[in-house]
């Protein structure tokens, strides 16, 4: 369990699997007193692409995905998560979040879902950090987004990073921008400091 004033976080690796810069992210949140799960959803396998990556995803399926998700949520959720995804697993996390009620927040880097109609929470606090622009996260969309998330009683801060790419914290991918990686950790870690 994590000390007193920190949080469990359950972190979701994106289509690329759990690769390198996912420990990292974990290993900085862990650095500040949480404690941190990182799942394996893909059994060992990783993308060097996104092809690949959507391949993998592909095979697994989006429903077996998320089965994958609850099944390694279920043992820590009791205390109450802070669930956080690197894009697919964004997408993974925002889904498990809205539909437990012990929750304790949302972390979403690089990624959203889609918003069922009838979602409710009580003032979930929700952070996204996402490269603007995102060609997997347009702005209509995460206007739209947004909207659905408040109508639903989320708490949600929305930050953009001006020209950086999609996966702009994963260090080993072409996306990756150092100085917004940076900026999004400061912001998270005073994010998790405040739940």
């Amino acid at each position: 369990m994590a000390s007193p004033g920190a949080s469990t976080v359950i972190l979701f690796h994106s289509m690329y699997g759990l690769r390198p810069a996912v420990h990292a992210a974990a290993d900085r949140m862990r650095g500040a007193g949480h404690e941190v799960i990182v799942p394996d959803l893909f059994d060992g396998r990783t993308a060097e692409n996104a092809e690949d990556g959507l391949a993998i995803r592909d095979e697994f399926g989006n429903d077996e995905l998320l089965r994958r998700a609850v099944t390694a949520a279920a043992p820590y959720s009791e205390s109450g998560l802070v669930y956080a995804g690197l894009s697919l697993g964004g997408a993974l996390a925002q889904n498990l979040a809205l539909a437990d009620e012990r929750a304790r927040g949302l972390l979403l880097l690089h990624g959203t879902s889609d918003i069922a109609d009838d979602a409710a929470v009580d003032d979930l606090p929700v952070q996204l950090h996402v490269a603007d622009p995102d060609p997997f996260e347009p702005h209509d969309w995460l206007n739209a987004w947004y909207l659905r998330m408040q109508r639903a009683g989320a708490d949600v801060e929305v930050f953009r990073h001006a020209g950086a790419g999609h996966l702009y914290t994963d260090f080993d991918l072409p996306d990756h921008d150092a100085a917004a990686a940076e900026e999004t950790w400061r912001v998270v870690l005073g994010f998790l400091a405040s739940l």
